[in-house]
């Protein structure tokens, strides 16, 4: 019976151990389970990827993101991948799994310190660790770059915002292969330990703060196949012991201080494929050497002082397929043996001092796409074989010395889209074959020596956007039609062109700017050049054109300039021109005007010399014009007529009374209202009936002292209002000293108030007494841009931008300068229920009170921090920082550092867009789905963020343009 019984319990326990081992092994062990979880409870998971991390759940190994291994007897977690799904919260307690091997947290919206509060012996086993793409601050967690850390192969903490230095410990990284900590805000030196990672072969500090050099003993680094250092502030030479580096594919520095030549011995890293060096100091000729790298596929050293001749050596690169050689002081001939380069596709050389021919072969033996020659002193003709391949698309050669005709070759080249041959001295006729190429969108052949007409052959180029064949000798008549009807700029400004201005060009729904100046054009202004609706400029100066002003110039809704200088114009001015705000600048000297000048705000700022050489007075004496006072003529044959008629509209006066008095009182709500109240007597003045009919100033003060404050500023405070009787909801800035502002400044203020936009948050009313004043808002509905952008798709991302432009443009185009919306950024967007974004525009006044309070913001150009030469170009670049952070999900405010070395989400940007990935920059919520259908547009929209953040204003695209390439994505998107 003992026997049986002790036989049972060994049974038992056998049981129950294998019972144990297989729970261990089917559920994990319970510390990571635990571990997990706990993850999991302190982050948010928007895509509900951990829905199967749950204590119920069977087997951990089989929960999303997680991998074990294969060991029999006891199963462990060995990787967490977990990339890209839009998480958010704090990752410090994961690191914490003490078998893992891989951890990849990359592409999320993690944020926070990586901090380390156990034993570091339980991550000795971690071989790869990808925490890129993120939002993860402070400094590179000291442990990290620890001996415990000895096995990692992989470290990749890129794209996020870490600070302070690199650790020089980090060389204690014995058996990394693969380092990149680009794209933060790292400062200090390249620690000279980093060079004892002697197999490390992958290499990325790029797009940081570092200074000093690099250090000289990096050719250590014998594994290397790629070093990015660029966009820091690195100076010195650039260390020859690179040259040592036998295994590098891919070497660039671009965007740095680097001075001194390029050592001599880079010709020996065989295996290069790509060498960058552009945008620094480097000076002297191009080493011989590096015309050895027979490998090398892309060779760029733009924007540097580098000088001397370039070598006809260059033939020996056969793999070649692009060269950027410009922004240099190189002289001499192009050599020859750049036509001999079979794989070359792009190839530029502009602004240097070169001189000589272009190379007759050029063209002839490669599949040439790019050819930019432009701001040389290059002459002779364009080589007939220029487009031999029949893939090049832009040509550009201006600002030469080139002559002859040209060539009939160029004109058969189907795949141009750019051409610009302006400023050079091509002469003959404008071949017919030109005028019919299919995708040439942008067509400048000004400031040559051209004749002929150009009326007498077929225009067809429906892909035409931009024709200027301005300071020629072209003559005859100008054609009706040039094969396009979505053509913006036009100029044919400065020749010898006759006859009358075409009637076909109120088809042109696109025309922008049209220059027809100083030419022979006669007859009258046709009335149907006012159906172009987005007409800006309209130069026809110097012509014989006579007749009258068409009157619908007065409705044109964005016209700004219209110059009619210097012709044979006669008639009165139609009194309504001027009346839109968009027109700011008219010259109508030098014609038979007569009569008075419109009382229009347009005519009351005129310029005397603008309208000097006619027979005009001014009616009021209240513009600047110089003009005589308009004389009372009592002898006018029509005076009986007039005062027949007062006496009629006296008789019926009666009658009408009552109607007068109720459209008095309609439009009397805009007239500025004095108000008594206990505080004293109050100037009221509304833009809006509703706001008239329904607000009273007891409304704005009970707002001050009983709502809710937004803001605050130096002067002023905004408050939340609401009308108790009607539940009207506003919002109050108050202002606590007009006195230390003048009387323009308030009057400027309230000029906001006549611009209304859909895009745009209106000032509804006006209120001052004595030293306070109060400006009163539209209640700003929706949610803030900054609060929802990480929660939408592309199309929502696009349409948003969209409507920004729009009331960006706006603003420039129609409104005054001095209702600038100041500082673009993503908290003066709000998104309503329909998805409309509105903007709050910043009021003058405001502007005076913050003088200082705004220099170092990131949406800020360097101009505007610096408070010289602010423009709207200065704004353009707020809007480029807003479209960074549409299509990254990042906040520029968490990257600014404001520690003077002026690194921003824009270098980050131009970092991660130079590598050309998409996958390292768009906001990881797009991916999947469709999205991969519109990557084309999002890579073109961060292109017209980087042109709109360029640091020289006049490159910034304008308002219009920024808005005409958004509304393109925006159409595709949603077709």
């Amino acid at each position: 019976m003992a026997k049986g019984s002790s036989k049972t319990k060994s049974i038992t326990f056998i049981c129950l151990f294998l019972f144990m081992l297989y729970f261990h092994s089917s559920h994990g062990d319970p510390q990571e389970v635990e571990l997990l979880l706990s993850f999991k409870a302190s982050i948010d998971d928007p895509l509900h990827f951990l829905s199967n991390w749950e204590t119920s759940s069977a087997n951990i190994c089989r929960w999303h993101g997680i991998t074990c291994d294969n060991n029999v007897n006891s199963s462990h977690v060995n990787a967490v991948v977990l990339s890209g799904k839009n998480m958010t919260g704090e990752v410090s307690c994961i690191f914490q799994l003490p078998y893992v091997t891989k951890l990849d947290l990359s592409n999320n919206q993690f944020v926070g310190e990586i901090t380390f509060n156990y034993s570091l012996n339980d991550l000795s086993l971690l071989r790869y660790l990808n925490l890129s793409s993120n939002n993860l601050t402070g400094s590179l967690p000291q442990p990290l770059f620890s001996v415990l850390f000895s096995n990692l192969e992989t470290l990749d903490l890129s794209n996020n915002m870490f600070s302070g230095n690199i650790p020089d410990q980090i060389g204690l990284l014995s058996s990394l292969r693969y380092l990149d900590l680009g794209g933060n805000v790292l400062v200090g030196k390249i620690p000279n330990s980093i060079t004892n990672m002697t197999t490390l072969q992958y290499l990325t500090l790029a797009s940081n703060q570092l200074v000093d050099k690099i250090p000289q003993e990096i050719g250590q680094m014998k594994s290397l196949k790629w070093i990015y250092l660029g966009y820091n502030n690195l100076s010195g030479e650039i260390p020859s012991s690179i040259g040592e580096l036998l295994s590098l594919n891919h070497l660039d520095l671009v965007y740095n201080n680097l001075t001194g030549p390029i050592p001599h011995s880079l010709g020996h890293l065989t295996e290069l494929q790509y060498l960058f060096l552009y945008q620094n100091k480097l000076s002297g000729p191009i080493p011989q050497s590096i015309f050895e790298l027979k490998k090398l596929l892309s060779l760029d050293l733009s924007d540097n002082s580098l000088s001397g001749l370039i070598s006809e050596r260059v033939v020996q690169l056969q793999r070649l397929e692009i060269l950027h050689l410009f922004s240099n002081n190189f002289t001499g001939k192009i050599p020859k043996g750049v036509a001999s380069l079979p794989r070359l596709q792009v190839l530029q050389l502009w602004s240097n001092g070169l001189t000589g021919e272009i190379p007759e072969e050029l063209g002839k033996h490669s599949n040439l796409t790019v050819l930019d020659l432009s701001t040389n002193n290059l002459a002779g003709k364009i080589p007939d074989n220029i487009c031999h391949s029949g893939t090049l698309f832009k040509l550009i050669l201006f600002s030469n010395y080139f002559e002859g005709e040209i060539p009939k070759s160029l004109t058969s080249c189907r795949s141009l889209r750019r051409v610009r041959l302006q400023d050079n001295k091509f002469s003959g006729k404008l071949p017919s074959e030109l005028t019919t190429l299919p995708q040439v969108y942008f067509l400048d052949i000004s400031g040559n020596q051209l004749s002929g007409r150009i009326d007498d052959r077929k225009w067809d180029m429906p892909s035409l956007q931009m024709l200027s064949l301005a300071n020629n000798n072209f003559s005859g008549e100008i054609p009706s039609s040039f094969g396009t009807q979505i053509i913006e700029d036009l100029d044919l400004s400065n020749n010898q062109f006759s006859g009358s201005i075409p009637l076909g060009y109120k088809s042109l729904s696109e025309l922008v700017e049209l220059k027809l100046s100083y030419n022979k054009l006669f007859g009258n202004i046709p009335e149907e050049i006012c159906s172009c609706k987005k007409l800006v400029a309209l130069y026809l100066n110097h012509n014989q054109l006579n007749g009258e002003i068409p009157m619908k110039f007065s409705e044109m809704p964005v016209l700004g300039l219209l110059d009619l200088s210097e012709n044979q114009l006669s008639g009165e001015i139609p009194q309504d021109l001027g009346s839109t705000e968009s027109l700011v600048q008219i010259n109508i000297s030098h014609n038979h005007f007569r009569g008075s000048l419109p009382s229009t705000e347009a005519f009351l700022a005129i310029n005397a010399s603008a309208v000097t050489g006619n027979n005009l007075c001014d009616r009021d004496g209240d513009s600047s014009s110089g003009l005589p006072l308009c004389k009372s003529n009592n002898q006018n044959p029509t005076w009986l007529l007039i005062m027949l008629c007062f006496l009629l509209a006296l008789v019926a006066f009666a009658a009408a009374s009552l109607l007068v008095f109720y459209i008095h009182k309609r439009k009397s709500f805009s007239e500025v209202r004095k108000v008594e109240n206990e505080d004293g007597t109050w100037e009221v003045q509304f833009f809006y009936s509703k706001a008239a009919r329904l607000m009273k100033v007891d409304h704005v003060l009970s707002a001050v002292k009983e709502g809710t404050v937004v803001s605050k500023g130096r002067n002023w405070v905004s408050y939340e209002g609401k009308c108790m009787e009607n539940d009207m909801q506003f919002m109050v800035i108050e202002i606590s000293d007009l006195n230390s502002l003048s009387m323009s400044t308030w009057e400027e203020t309230v000029k906001v108030g006549k611009v209304h936009h859909p895009n745009i948050f209106n000032l509804i009313g006006t209120c001052r007494c004595g030293k306070k004043g109060y400006l009163v808002y539209e209640h700003e509905e929706g949610k803030k841009l900054s609060q929802i952008v990480n929660s939408l798709n592309w199309k929502q991302r696009c349409k948003i931008a969209v409507g920004v432009a729009k009331a960006i443009k706006f603003l420039h185009s129609r409104a005054s300068s001095i209702v600038l919306v100041g500082e673009v950024a993503r908290e003066i967007v709000s998104i309503d229920s329909k998805g409309v974004p509105r903007l709050k525009v910043t009021p003058p006044i405001l502007t005076c009170l913050d003088v200082k309070g705004i220099t170092s913001s990131p949406y800020l150009a360097q101009e505007a921090r610096e408070r010289k030469n602010v423009t709207e170009k200065s704004e353009i670049y707020g809007v480029g920082v807003m479209l960074i952070e549409l299509l990254t999900g990042r906040n520029a405010i968490d990257i600014e550092t404001g520690n003077g070395m002026h690194k921003s989400i824009v270098e980050w940007a131009r970092y991660c867009y130079s590598d050309c990935h998409l996958d390292t920059w768009i906001d990881p919520v797009m991916k999947g789905g469709d999205a991969s259908s519109y990557q084309n547009d999002m890579v073109e929209m961060m292109n017209l963020a980087l042109q709109c953040t360029t640091t020289d204003p006049t490159a910034r695209p304008c308002a219009r343009d920024v808005l005409k390439a958004l509304e393109s994505f925006h159409r595709t998107t949603f077709c």
